[in-house]
């Protein structure tokens, strides 16, 4: 049987796309999958997948350096036919396996050089430098590899001149997966967010729209499930509508959806930085996929998939007012909002699924002979 290797030094072990997509497709397809992970969680084995763990450093600077040793380290010992990480952190690692004659994938979860521009913890002078020297470094290094993985059809245009062996691989939902969170009977003023937290994501205009509609709809509750900087809650703002919100911190997908069985609507507000105008939501697909109308940013991205398919609302990311309108409107429209869900639902089912994109992940693994 062949053994295959997932490596990540910065992911939860239960990654949607990591673990839920890509690890127990391969499994499915008659393969021996480990993990290979550094939350400090422990060893386990879960759906057939055997989960390592090297153990969580407590700052970036140790994880870039330390865990990324550990990881080889690990990687090395299982000894597998083809190893496939995620991070661009152990492009390092994946060159070191190379040496060795190992077959190696890099997955690419996002436009890394675009996204450094945005990195709130690396100073505004330094990012267009880092963007600079992180792109060199690619042209340089990343043709060594067996293939590239990339989640956006946005960023195609410049890893196809990289590596012969590129393939798109789409962050779709699993269909079967999320069944059981679907309704079309949810009873209360709730709303719902899952993915990471911040004010580049919408956080600080959520929050001022909670603060608008509580005039109006007195019981309105926000869920938010996803990792957030503890900077961020140390606001004077959040404490006017403290019973009107949560979070909950980093949960696995399944474990935040329950949280959404209540929920009359899913968010997604990014704000128009470079990464986020060119790259699909996973958040808004899922939302989709268990019925829940998407109020979401107005960039042409979306518009073309929700507008023309009224599956929600677009809107301005920076307007507190504008998304506050569109909550109110949803929550209280039910037949509206029933229709958008279930249009959201029929479009997933129909096109924007995992089905589709597995079959792509399984043809590169069989092209490279694994």
């Amino acid at each position: 049987m062949i053994k295959v290797c997932h490596l990540s030094s910065a992911h939860h072990r239960f990654d949607t796309r990591i673990f839920y997509k890509q690890c127990q497709s391969l499994a499915s397809d008659n393969r021996l999958v480990s993990l290979v992970i550094a939350d400090g969680l422990g060893n386990e084995i879960k759906d057939d997948i055997s989960i390592f763990d090297v153990g969580k450093q407590k700052n970036r600077f140790r994880r870039i350096f330390r865990t990324t040793n550990d990881v080889y380290k690990k990687a090395l010992e299982l000894n597998c036919d083809i190893y496939h990480f995620h991070d661009p952190e152990l492009i390092r690692t994946g060159l070191k396996l190379k040496k060795v004659g190992k077959k190696v994938i890099f997955d690419i979860h996002e436009n890394i050089a675009l996204q450094i521009l945005s990195k709130e913890y690396i100073p505004k002078i330094l990012r267009k430098i880092i963007s600079k020297i992180y792109r060199l470094y690619e042209i340089k290094k990343l043709m060594k590899f067996d293939a590239l993985i990339i989640a956006e059809h946005s960023y195609k245009k410049y890893y196809s001149s990289l590596n012969k062996n590129l393939v798109t691989v789409l962050n779709m939902p699993k269909i079967d997966h999320l069944k059981k969170f679907y309704s079309e009977n949810r009873t209360k003023n709730e709303i719902f967010y899952i993915g990471g937290i911040s004010n580049n994501r919408g956080f600080d205009v959520l929050i001022q729209s909670l603060k608008i509609l509580k005039l109006k709809i007195p019981d309105i509750f926000a869920h938010f499930i996803g990792p957030f900087a503890k900077t961020l809650i140390d606001n004077e703002q959040l404490k006017e509508i403290k019973a009107n919100f949560k979070l909950y911190g980093t949960l696995p997908l399944i474990e935040g959806l329950k949280y959404s069985q209540n929920s009359k609507i899913g968010l997604s507000i990014l704000k128009p930085i470079s990464n986020y105008t060119q790259s699909y939501s996973t958040k808004i697909f899922e939302y989709m996929a268990i019925g829940l109308p998407v109020i979401t940013s107005n960039f042409k991205l979306y518009k073309d998939i929700i507008d023309e398919n009224n599956c929600g609302i677009c809107v301005d990311p920076e307007n507190p007012n504008e998304i506050a309108k569109a909550i109110e409107f949803i929550l209280t429209n039910p037949e509206k909002a029933k229709e958008m869900g279930h249009n959201g639902r029929c479009l997933v089912k129909e096109k924007y699924n995992w089905k589709n994109e597995e079959f792509k992940l399984i043809n590169i693994y069989k092209t490279l002979g694994c």
